[in-house]
């Protein structure tokens, strides 16, 4: 299983929206390095929901039911969505004050890559971050 992060601006798309749909696509993604993560998603990864924007916060996990298909909002045909369902709130939600003070999590791509809507995370850094949001 591979893990990821999902980013959404919760005044278009919140935890709270993902939780009351269940499934649904996630669409509109129009970076190329975005959408090659998309296209690299298998059904039954796990993704961190992220608040951007307002919040700046990890606050679910979802995952991934669907794996990548033409996103039909794409007139040109070259991006792709998939579909996740949401899992679960976090015990409390994960800043991103909090990943950039701590450091083991340095090298996050949400750190390397701020403006990337879907990133890789690392098991490690899943790990660290799901410790954190038990404090």
């Amino acid at each position: 299983m591979n893990y990821w992060l999902i980013k959404s601006e919760p005044f278009k798309w919140s935890w709270d929206d993902q939780v009351k749909a269940k499934v649904t696509h996630w669409d509109g993604v129009r970076n190329y390095q975005a959408a090659n993560n998309l296209r690299a998603m298998k059904k039954g990864d796990q993704c961190f929901f992220y608040h951007s924007n307002e919040g700046k916060e990890i606050i679910g996990i979802v995952q991934v039911v669907q794996e990548s298909y033409p996103d039909p909002s794409d007139e040109k045909g070259k991006f792709v969505m998939v579909d996740v369902k949401a899992v679960k709130k976090l015990p409390r939600s994960v800043t991103l004050a909090e990943i950039k003070q701590t450091k083991s999590l340095s090298d996050m791509a949400l750190l390397r890559q701020s403006r990337l809507s879907v990133s890789p995370v690392t098991a490690k850094e899943w790990d660290i971050i799901c410790n954190i949001c038990k404090k």
